[in-house]
């Protein structure tokens, strides 16, 4: 009889949480935020820059779920080997990306590594050391896009998590072309002890590079989760 109820407890639970619940694929928790601002857009656009693995830890997989499709872009071969297999519906490019198209040191850890990244100013550090020094002509994430099938398209998401180099990255994208409804950026742009330090507090947040950049260019910030924040396009209309 205690079996019985046991095993009807667990299948009442089961019930509840595939129907309650989502589960969350973001390494922080924020495709969730995503999810809930985009609850009506059932087929949009992303763009992926540093998306790493198709599924695991990855901020746009809950959207491809539900039907979306866009741009991932990753320095590692291996990465994208990946998404052209399970997501092959999506542009999937493997290229360093910065500010502009001039030869870049990729500080290269191994295959599918979070900790690759173009700062030297993150690798010093750091207690780990890169595995090798790569040398490679960069891109810009402007012409990226327009040699993809979404250069006419709207683009709903940009999601940057490429370890130090973001700032870099939106230097020059052209926003008002894009016209992006909201922005997922990793906050690296500053010591890393200052970030554990002051633990992502909205004063620390307001001071980095990368808000003050983004917020000058007509977005404003609604959340951050660790060091993930949320900026949503100033005017933009969150569907009830």
């Amino acid at each position: 009889m205690v079996v019985g109820q046991h095993n009807k407890m667990n299948f009442l639970k089961k019930i509840y949480y595939e129907k309650y619940t989502k589960r969350t694929y973001s390494l922080t928790g924020v495709d969730l935020i995503i999810d809930h601002l985009f609850r009506n857009i059932s087929k949009g656009v992303y763009i992926d820059v540093g998306c790493n693995h198709p599924i695991k830890f990855n901020n746009t997989y809950l959207l491809h779920k539900r039907g979306w499709s866009g741009i991932n872009i990753d320095s590692d071969h291996t990465s994208i080997e990946l998404f052209n297999k399970f997501r092959s519906n999506d542009f999937n490019v493997r290229n360093i990306v910065s500010e502009d198209e001039n030869v870049k040191k990729l500080y290269f850890y191994h295959k599918r590594s979070a900790l690759n990244t173009l700062s030297k100013e993150l690798v010093d550090s750091r207690l780990s050391k890169p595995s090798k020094v790569i040398e490679e002509k960069s891109v810009t994430l402007n012409k990226i896009i327009e040699d993809s099938p979404y250069k006419n398209s709207k683009i709903n998401l940009l999601s940057i998590d490429i370890e130090n180099h973001e700032v870099e990255v939106l230097k020059n994208f052209n926003f008002s072309k894009y016209n992006v409804d909201v922005l997922i950026v990793e906050i690296t742009d500053t010591n890393l002890k200052e970030l554990e330090m002051y633990n992502q507090s909205l004063d620390f947040i307001t001071t980095s590079k990368v808000y003050k950049l983004i917020t000058k260019n007509s977005y404003k910030l609604v959340n951050w989760i660790h060091s993930d924040l949320v900026f949503v396009r100033n005017h933009f209309s969150q569907s009830k």
